[in-house]
């Protein structure tokens, strides 16, 4: 029985529009996304299976697998919700997310600064990646973390909670290879309040991660 499901997108296909088109949302969602919900229970077979037979000749490129196909499920997951056809702008008060507007210009200096960051990681990601707004709870601050592929170059135990594909399959079909000019177009849909809903859950449970003495 698959362990993972493809969740259902929050908004139809054109939601949107223009910033992504409906046809690279369809494609997206229901072939990429839903290859690594396949890859990660696939996976998770084949590792039962080698635990089954004692054979363990494959066991490297079966961990790479799952930690690939694992995260590529759990970060597109968080940005389908990440976005709004409402949305855009900057996380205020009057809209009920002061404290992720608060915690944003405590940990980068200012909005202006931390889009600047945020952008730039996303934008030059090196092939295939991701630019990522993450709770670290060994300092209680939030991170900017630029992410290879879809699992490396990111601090043990951060949360994601806002993050920007920047993978060619997410824009290529509308922005062809400017990627940047993607990336700069992202921010009119960013949903804050999804946004504002995981920094309180992630600091909330911050202080789950154990260190060692």
């Amino acid at each position: 029985m698959a362990i993972y499901t493809l969740p259902e997108l929050p908004y139809d296909y054109s939601a949107l529009a223009p910033v992504i088109s409906p046809e690279i949302i369809e494609l997206h969602h229901d072939k990429h996304h839903a290859a690594y919900v396949k890859g990660a229970n696939d996976t998770l077979e084949q590792l039962a299976e080698a635990r089954d037979k004692d054979q363990w000749g494959a066991v490297n490129g079966l961990e790479k697998n799952l930690a690939f196909h694992l995260s590529g499920h759990i970060l597109h997951s968080i940005y389908w919700t990440n976005m709004s056809g409402e949305g855009g702008g900057e996380p205020l008060d009057k809209d009920g997310v002061g404290e992720l507007a608060d915690a944003i210009a405590e940990s980068f200096g200012s909005f202006a600064k931390f889009k600047a960051q945020l952008t730039k990681a996303a934008a030059t990601t090196q092939g295939s990646g991701w630019g990522v707004l993450a709770y670290e709870p060994l300092s209680g601050r939030l991170i900017v973390e630029q992410v290879y592929d879809h699992q490396g170059n990111v601090g043990q135990g951060s949360v994601p909670i806002l993050v920007f594909d920047a993978w060619e399959h997410a824009f290529y079909l509308q922005y062809k290879n400017q990627k940047v000019d993607f990336i700069d177009a992202m921010w009119a849909v960013v949903n804050w309040q999804d946004v504002a809903k995981r920094y309180a859950a992630a600091k909330d449970k911050g202080n789950t991660l154990l260190l060692a003495p």
